[in-house]
């Protein structure tokens, strides 16, 4: 069964909690604090892998989680880290958030990416040995894993994508031209799926070719069967457009198909493309020159224009070496693009972001306080631990959020919210 969209809650792993622990041995006086630290929380990794095809696993499995990390022990042990959860993906596999975020694209077999990450530990009390603090009772909670629902996408990775209106004949060309063998019948919307095919040319070269099912007009506004597969199309470096020879208008028959492609999310119309007529087996050679001018007038300037026949393989040898031509000059386009942006720095201001915060008042007695850095901070703090609580006051003192809530009037008694990571009493 090929699915190529799969919605699945996503969880890493929580870190362990740290613990409070003091040395108590014989003969050892005052042996100190001694509770170890707490373990990561797994990764969630997704890799793409070319023995996977479909998205189909993923129907029944609605849950990817990682494992969590443990908690602690005495002498300082380490609680023990969660495994990362490696999760093998079909090569062409985006990662979409709710909001629309991409969080990761797998575009390369073998390609990996941490998709969620894992809470790190809490410290133990063993961690806050000082000498002003020589028997410190802190131990910090474990920080949540990242959880976020997800919306897998496949996307079919091809050197070239056939496209035009049901039964331009898309399928029995892939089935000439190489070893697929996608149904053929002679009524519309015969193929359901995406069908992919590897064709040798010349015995040279080969090229990757996929069969998108057929659009008709509406297929970007969600008509037929098109919305949902053109999104295969936003891969291929080489569009080949397949236009009847036997429709009664062959102009409005590549017009239509023409702007579905430009009203579709990603504008696949300025694709570098080839029209070619198709089923002229039957035709005389005017006929063909008649359609090949009528045509000529709206196709753009420089988008070849060319005539075949998958049954009796007339023009088919011409097609497909222009096809190479063209699906190699891509692939170079695509090397270039790939080596100038590795030669470029990316810097960002993450460290600068994590510190900033915001306090807000939402009512007479209730203060918000808002931030990565200091909701992290308020996440791993047991609110039920008197000198845990003093320690993250001690941290709001030092980046100034005290400041600010007494610049906005707080009020002995009223309450500090950390976002929904917990609050505390002023």
């Amino acid at each position: 069964m090929f699915v190529d969209k799969a919605t699945v809650l996503i969880k890493a792993g929580d870190g362990g909690n740290g613990i409070i622990s003091f040395r108590h041995e014989k003969y050892i006086d005052k042996g100190g604090p001694d509770g170890g630290d707490g373990g990561r929380g797994g990764n969630v990794v997704f890799e793409a892998s070319r023995n996977e095809n479909t998205l189909v696993n993923f129907r029944y499995q609605k849950e990817i989680k990682a494992e969590s990390g443990q908690a602690g022990g005495k002498r300082r042990k380490h609680g023990r880290n969660g495994k990362d959860l490696i999760v093998r993906v079909p090569v062409g596999t985006s990662v979409v958030a709710q909001d629309g975020t991409v969080v990761a694209d797998l575009a390369i077999d073998g390609q990996q990416a941490i998709v969620a990450k894992g809470g790190d530990g809490g410290f133990g009390n063993a961690h806050f040995l000082s000498s002003r603090r020589q028997a410190p009772r802190i131990a910090e909670k474990g920080e949540d894993g990242q959880e976020f629902e997800g919306q897998l996408e496949l996307k079919m990775i091809a050197d070239v994508g056939l496209v035009g209106l049901p039964n331009a004949g898309k399928s029995t060309l892939l089935s000439v031209v190489s070893n697929a063998r996608p149904e053929i019948a002679n009524y519309p919307f015969t193929t359901l799926v995406p069908n992919l095919g590897v064709v040798d040319i010349d015995g040279e070269s080969s090229i990757l070719m996929a069969d998108i099912p057929g659009l008709i007009e509406g297929a970007a506004e969600g008509k037929g069967l098109g919305d949902e597969f053109l999104r295969h199309v936003e891969r291929t470096a080489v569009l080949l457009h397949l236009v009847d020879a036997y429709q009664e208008d062959v102009v409005a028959t590549y017009q239509t198909i023409q702007k579905e492609l430009a009203a579709y999310k990603v504008d696949l119309a300025s694709k570098p493309q080839i029209v070619v007529i198709t089923k002229i087996e039957g035709l005389d050679d005017e006929i063909v020159a008649d359609l090949m001018k009528k045509l000529k007038k709206v196709v753009p300037k420089g988008t070849p224009l060319m005539a075949m026949s998958a049954q009796s393989k007339q023009g088919l040898k011409e097609v497909l070496r222009k096809l190479r031509v063209m699906v190699e000059a891509e692939r170079a386009k695509v090397v270039e693009e790939e080596v100038e942006a590795a030669g470029l720095p990316v810097l960002t201001l993450e460290g600068h972001e994590a510190d900033a915060y915001t306090v807000t008042k939402e009512d007479d007695h209730l203060y918000v306080v808002r931030g990565q850095k200091i909701e992290r901070f308020a996440s791993r703090t047991h609110f039920d631990n008197e000198e845990g609580v003093l320690r993250l006051r001690d941290i709001m003192q030092k980046t100034g959020i005290m400041h600010e809530l007494v610049r906005q009037r707080i009020h002995p008694g009223d309450t500090i919210a950390f976002g929904d990571k917990g609050q505390m009493t002023y």
